[in-house]
């Protein structure tokens, strides 16, 4: 019965889904810029992979977008939400494509409270390039109960069988927070029962980020060259492991602001040992998020900004017990991973397919979200 109602939701009028062309877009927690990348799919398994691009927010823009955080529908946004709309366009035009994946930029993130938050029109979108436009795709998990986040699993469960997996294994994204997805590769689909569990481990890039821009006035601590220079504070690290957070059980997830403090905990170190500290805490999170693993994962491939800071693979490879390498070791793209999820999973919606599951989200089944608008 199961097979026949999953057979059923990948038909298109009548016959079984042929792949299609999905253009997929994500801003990350980061506020570094656009990625845009393309993906051929049925919404199951992954074809081929497309062309790519990336569009940079300017000094400004990051400015702008930096004052939006933590704002709400109904705030003063307007000059927030026509900068997402412009870096969209820019970053989508020029793509061939049968839909769009649409993220928007993540200002708020309160699952249990108020909700969730992704800033961007996606039917303006749609108008602007002339193509369907796949968008709000947390809101309808969030209101089933789930943390509406991570949602990059399923596409995890669709990269682990494209590279051939045969045995446990996790992704980490080391974006503005970081987020693993532990994989079984053995199941036909990603919503089946232990699968997948996912959740966010902690932060990784966003307070590096903004001790730099408080300390040094740069975006970002580049190829980790300031943390190479510091000691980590043991002190600072061990206050840092007593957050509650990491003895909650997953799934679970953060808002880019959740751990703040981290700043005050190295206020009095120098600017190099402070960099060094935070980028342990990052570490040190994912080691903690590691023990909630159903099996030891055979592998653990790195993708997101934080894979390019060896002073962080350093730490995480020293202290895993399994093999720890950037996605392109298995042939994938890290710069573009979150975008090609997003592409995958504008198709999973488009066909009526979950997008999201008990060991992703915690949301009570397995649901589909986002908004679809038309031309």
């Amino acid at each position: 019965m199961r097979a026949a109602i999953r057979r059923a939701g990948q038909k298109v009028k009548g016959k079984l889904a042929e792949p299609i062309w999905a253009l997929g877009a994500m801003s990350g927690t980061s506020l570094d810029g656009v990625d845009a990348a393309l993906v051929r799919t049925d919404g199951v398994t992954i074809s081929e992979f497309g062309a790519s691009g990336y569009r940079a927010y300017t000094e400004a823009e990051q400015a702008m977008l930096r004052a939006a955080l933590g704002k709400w529908p109904g705030d003063d946004l307007d000059s927030a939400t026509a900068v997402v709309l412009q870096a969209h366009i820019e970053a989508l035009s020029g793509f061939e494509a049968d839909v769009v994946g649409f993220h928007g930029q993540t200002l708020a993130h309160d699952p249990k409270g108020r909700g969730t938050h992704q800033l961007g029109d996606g039917a303006a979108l749609a108008q602007a390039l002339g193509r369907t436009v796949v968008w709000d795709f947390r809101s309808n998990d969030v209101e089933l109960g789930g943390e509406g986040a991570p949602l990059a699993p399923f596409f995890h469960w669709a990269c682990a069988k494209w590279i051939g997996a045969d045995a446990p294994l996790a992704f980490l994204n080391l974006g503005g927070v970081g987020n693993l997805t532990w994989v079984d590769p053995t199941p036909s689909v990603p919503e089946a029962e232990g699968a997948l569990l996912a959740f966010d481990t902690g932060p990784a890039n966003a307070p590096i980020n903004d001790l730099m821009m408080e300390r040094r006035g740069l975006a970002y601590d580049k190829g980790g060259a300031l943390a190479a220079q510091g000691q980590v504070v043991d002190g600072a690290l061990e206050l840092f492991l007593e957050e509650g957070y990491f003895r909650k059980m997953p799934p679970k997830s953060l808002d880019r602001n959740d751990f703040s403090l981290m700043l005050d905990l190295v206020r009095e170190l120098g600017d190099a040992d402070a960099a060094a500290t935070m980028t342990a805490m990052a570490a040190a999170a994912v080691m903690q998020g590691m023990e909630h693993c159903p099996l030891p994962p055979e592998r653990l491939l790195v993708t997101g900004g934080g894979r390019h800071n060896p002073v962080m693979m350093a730490m995480l490879a020293s202290a895993l017990d399994c093999p720890v390498a950037p996605v392109e070791a298995v042939g994938l793209d890290g710069d573009m991973l979150e975008a090609q999820a997003f592409a995958y999973l504008a198709v999973r919606v488009m066909r009526g397919l979950p997008t999201s599951a008990p060991g992703t989200t915690g949301v009570r089944a397995p649901v589909g979200g986002g908004q679809i608008s038309r031309v």
